[in-house]
């Protein structure tokens, strides 16, 4: 797990120093809000109490380059309990980097941070949500794997699978 969160956190690095050739200054041109929807299906442990996860995304997102957009998120994700269990959720807290090769198109990026459980005995976990898909200036439509690393004392990861739409929010 430490081997990860490093890694990732070179990454991030890399990825900012590559992006910051000038400085950027946040405008209403390169800056804005994405909020969304998304729904998933529990895989691997999850799938064993859950049946279903809907979702809802808040991103504040910064185009340090044209084809590089990097931000902060938060949302809450429901997974609805099969029988005899719980109803549970998680809220992810975290940042994320998105790779736009076109101004309308396809983008890859993912989100890293730590997601907080909610009615579980587990507090939470570190997790990432490596995400492909279409967007265009208004809407992000994307494929995405969620996956909660949690500790070994509460068992597992916590992943699920879907589909998600955002819509850009822009500063006038």
């Amino acid at each position: 797990m430490k081997k990860l969160f490093l890694a990732t956190a070179i990454a991030f690095t890399a990825f900012g120093a590559f992006a910051q050739e000038t400085p950027t200054e946040i405008t209403s041109k390169n800056s804005w809000l994405k909020a969304g929807l998304s729904l998933g299906v529990p895989v691997g442990d999850a799938a064993d109490v859950s049946s279903f996860v809907a979702g809802l995304d808040l991103k504040g997102q910064l185009m340090s380059t044209p084809h590089l957009g990097i931000g902060l998120t938060t949302g809450y994700n429901h997974f609805f309990a099969k029988d005899n269990f719980e109803d549970f959720g998680s809220i992810p807290v975290g940042a994320f980097i998105r790779v736009y090769p076109k101004s309308k198109g396809f983008f890859a990026g993912t989100d890293l941070g730590y997601s907080f459980l909610t009615n579980s005995e587990a507090d939470g976990g570190f997790y990432v949500k490596p995400q492909i898909g279409y967007h265009n200036y208004s809407w992000n439509v994307f494929g995405f794997y969620n996956g909660v690393f949690l500790s070994k004392e509460d068992g597992g990861t916590l992943s699920h699978v879907g589909i998600g739409a955002t819509y850009n929010i822009r500063f006038k």
